[in-house]
């Protein structure tokens, strides 16, 4: 499914059967060693090929520290057909490849730069790719602020006097890890680049699912009017994951829940859910009603907050080890491998709604998806089919990964004499009127950098936002040992606090 949320850039867009085509241009992928750019960026740019989305004046540069320039086409090639769902004979995928370049030099080598500035030149003249650039940082967040700096100090961060073609520099996160960081981060990045040059990328954004939350409330004439305070009782977002760290204990263990999910991606899909309808959807005005629903958050007391860790149990009928004898992982350490809050959004729509956010490695299943419970009517009139004669609420579900979808639950009489109510669900699957795509979210978000469209980045006002909330929060953790880790097993849907978190409400976690 593709979905325009968007309208056009400024610059001129190229139209083809109505979609946007960028410029000709040279995408620079810093890193391009990883496992990212094998996995998902290339087969992201082959997907966008393939529906004839990219330029005819086109090429991919990889640029990392090893000299990789026999095998890094083969090895890329290889990510196109086992990621990307592509037939080995698929008839553009060797002149895409041919357009597939690497150059290599440390991040740090002033000399590997000014070489990589003429090689980038020499392109441009060979493949009439224009000047234009668009940099991906695949790196470690250390050389964000360093790569950066060297892009400006060799003249690659800004068009030429004169000249008009664009540069734009796309920024994994993790962008900071607390908010004095990411201040720090953004005013080295902002030294050498305008906002509007910087693409701060957060992939869950590149989800149909999370695009759809917004076509769904704004484009439809029937949810909208009862989104708000006097219809909705509570909303609940969560992102599972049964996996664990996967070998990145020394990532995670910097890391943790908070720091990985919750103050980004889970942060990224509650404003879409609260925000008020933006004016367009220009940039400006999304990323505007976006930061006003983080700044109406009022802070959250360290008493709405509860933090876990997986030890060994069970997960798909296979036992698992714990957090702390995974690999390179302290044997006491103290990282959340979950995390859940509570916040109220003190605005006018929101007043006394509480939000329940939660995240979490190695739970029982792998699940991401938004719960809206609404109210219950005034008066019950009707009797349930359950044993306890409780109506259950109405319940609206929005399933970000897998099994896309929404659902919608309500209550339905049971055939018979009598007038019990039972509840039943509607239900929207995306792959059943769709069918299932081999897109892994990236390939909205290059296409958008490609085109300057800032709609779906992050912008260095929401990223200091959302630190602010967060930052308080993993202090006072910091300052607090933590008592009973690991205090959840494996295969379970996290630890006893994070029930007790709903139970002081009166309220319970919604099945998934």
């Amino acid at each position: 499914m593709s979905t325009t949320l968007a309208v056009p850039s400024t610059e001129a867009d190229a139209t083809k059967k109505g979609e946007r085509i960028p410029e000709p241009c040279i995408v620079v992928i810093f890193g391009a060693s990883g496992d990212l750019t094998k996995r998902k960026l290339l087969p992201a740019l082959y997907h966008l090929d393939q529906s004839g989305l990219l330029p005819e004046d086109f090429a991919v540069v990889g640029v990392a520290r090893r000299d990789l320039s026999s095998t890094f086409g083969p090895d890329m090639q290889d990510g196109i057909l086992k990621g990307g769902g592509v037939e080995e004979n698929d008839p553009k995928l060797a002149p895409f490849m041919d357009r597939v370049k690497y150059f290599a030099t440390e991040f740090d080598n002033d000399e590997g730069f000014e070489k990589l500035k003429a090689y980038l030149a020499d392109l441009d003249t060979k493949l009439n790719t224009k000047g234009n650039r668009l940099f991906y940082l695949a790196v470690a967040p250390e050389f964000f602020a360093d790569i950066t700096h060297r892009l400006g100090a060799h003249g690659m961060a800004k068009p030429a006097e004169g000249e008009n073609h664009w540069v734009r520099v796309i920024i994994e996160k993790p962008f900071g890890t607390d908010l004095e960081s990411a201040r720090e981060l953004n005013d080295a990045v902002n030294a050498v680049l305008s906002e509007d040059q910087i693409f701060r990328i957060d992939h869950y954004l590149g989800k149909e699912t999370v695009q759809n939350i917004l076509v769904f409330r704004f484009g439809n004439g029937i949810f909208e009017p009862v989104w708000n305070r006097n219809y909705i009782d509570h909303v609940e977002i969560t992102a599972a994951e049964s996996i664990g760290i996967e070998g990145r204990g020394p990532f995670y263990e910097k890391a943790g829940a908070v720091r990985d999910v919750l103050q980004n991606h889970v942060m990224e899909v509650l404003s879409f859910v609260a925000m008020e309808p933006p004016d367009s959807f220009q940039a400006d005005a999304v990323r505007t009603e976006k930061l006003k629903v983080w700044r109406a958050i009022e802070g959250i007391p360290v008493e709405n907050t509860v933090r876990g860790q997986y030890g060994p149990g069970n997960v798909d009928g296979k036992d698992v080890i714990g957090y702390r004898q995974e690999d390179r992982v302290s044997p006491e350490s103290s990282t959340e491998t979950f995390a859940a809050i509570r916040l109220e959004i003190e605005n006018w729509r929101w007043a006394g709604v509480p939000f329940y956010l939660r995240a979490g490695k190695r739970l029982a299943k792998r699940v991401t998806e938004v719960t809206v419970v609404f109210k219950q009517p005034p008066l019950h009139l009707f009797k349930s089919n359950n044993s306890d004669d409780k109506i259950e609420p109405n319940i609206l579900t929005m399933r970000i990964q897998p099994d896309e979808g929404i659902s919608l639950r309500f209550g339905a009489k049971i055939p018979g004499p009598t007038t019990n109510v039972q509840p039943v669900t509607m239900h929207f699957s995306y792959a059943d009127a769709f069918g299932k795509s081999s897109a892994n979210g990236y390939e909205r978000l290059l296409l958008d950098a490609m085109l300057g469209d800032a709609t779906l980045f992050a912008h260095r006002d929401g990223v200091e936002a959302t630190w602010a909330l967060f930052t308080p929060i993993l202090e006072a953790w910091a300052k607090k040992a933590v008592a009973g880790f690991p205090n959840y097993a494996a295969g379970s849907w996290g630890p006893e606090c994070a029930d007790e978190l709903l139970a002081k409400d009166g309220r319970t976690w919604q099945k998934l």
